[in-house]
């Protein structure tokens, strides 16, 4: 499940297809069998905070929204082909290897905290790694609030997930993980919406998501807001998604009756969010980090 911010890649580098037809790249065997994977990457500098707000609208068995990708990882929620409903935070090993079982310990992902009610495992064929399973019963229509920390220590980055409760009214401390990852804290910021159960009958079912209120904090401490964002895919050739900005959200849709009536592929779009302004208990909670 881990969906890549490219639609595909050869030795020329990065090449976008237009919505008239499906891409150069198309991956056939992808076709009628899924709902395309569809993403927003945001530009921002290499930093140690990524903050954002996201409402499942559309959902269905199968799905993952994510909110906070970043260059060795990834956060969101899931709704399980059984219909459960999950948080995930998950961190990748270094290297490209599929099989768990063959990565030394010395360079596996470590758990450097996990709340008792959060689960906490390795897994493979995706690349490798730690990840980390919350049950929680989100909504759609509903917005809740994840916030992605980091630091070196090292030869490693250290990465913890927050979620916001909003029925406690708190942020819970899911788990924190570190990975070798020589000089990098987080940077390549995205999200995205897939369908991961992939049965055919799940291309029928439309899935969406809104994004808002994103900011990364740099290096020396500022706050950019993540404003601008660019719609891509995977190889999927499916036409049937859609990406765009309404007021101060972006969305991504994808699958079912799904029109592309908004942004194209590899087009950007930007917000002015009037008064927009780091939430006080985000600041409040890295500054209770750091202490």
């Amino acid at each position: 499940m881990r969906s890549i911010v490219v639609l595909c890649l050869t030795g020329l580098g990065l090449y976008l297809s237009a919505l008239s037809s499906p891409p150069a790249c198309a991956d056939e065997n992808l076709a009628g069998i899924a709902c395309r994977s569809v993403h927003l990457s945001y530009p921002a500098p290499e930093s140690t905070a990524f903050y954002l707000e996201m409402t499942p609208d559309v959902s269905a068995p199968g799905t993952y929204f994510m909110a906070c990708g970043f260059n060795v990882g990834y956060f969101g929620m899931q709704e399980l082909g059984n219909g459960k409903k999950v948080v995930l935070f998950s961190v990748w090993d270094p290297g490209s290897q599929n099989d768990p079982g063959k990565v030394d310990a010395d360079r596996q992902v470590q758990v450097q905290f996990h709340d008792p009610q959060v689960r906490v495992k390795r897994f493979g064929g995706e690349g490798t790694g730690g990840q980390s399973f919350f049950d929680f019963d989100w909504k759609t229509g509903s917005t809740y609030r994840f916030l992605v920390t980091s630091r070196k220590a090292g030869d490693r980055s250290v990465f913890s997930g927050y979620l916001y409760l909003p029925e406690e009214k708190q942020w819970k401390h899911l788990v924190t993980f570190s990975t070798i990852a020589t000089s990098r804290q987080l940077m390549g910021f995205y999200s995205f919406v897939e369908d991961f159960k992939r049965d055919r009958v799940s291309t029928t079912h439309a899935r969406r998501a809104s994004f808002s209120n994103g900011w990364a904090r740099s290096l020396d401490g500022t706050w950019q807001s993540l404003s601008t964002a660019r719609f891509s895919a995977d190889s999927n050739p499916a036409l049937n998604i859609d990406a765009g900005l309404i007021e101060h959200r972006f969305f991504l849709a994808t699958g079912g009756a799904t029109k592309n009536e908004h942004l194209k592929l590899g087009e950007k779009s930007t917000h002015s969010a009037p008064d927009a302004s780091v939430p006080a208990d985000v600041t409040a909670l890295l500054q209770a980090e750091r202490d």
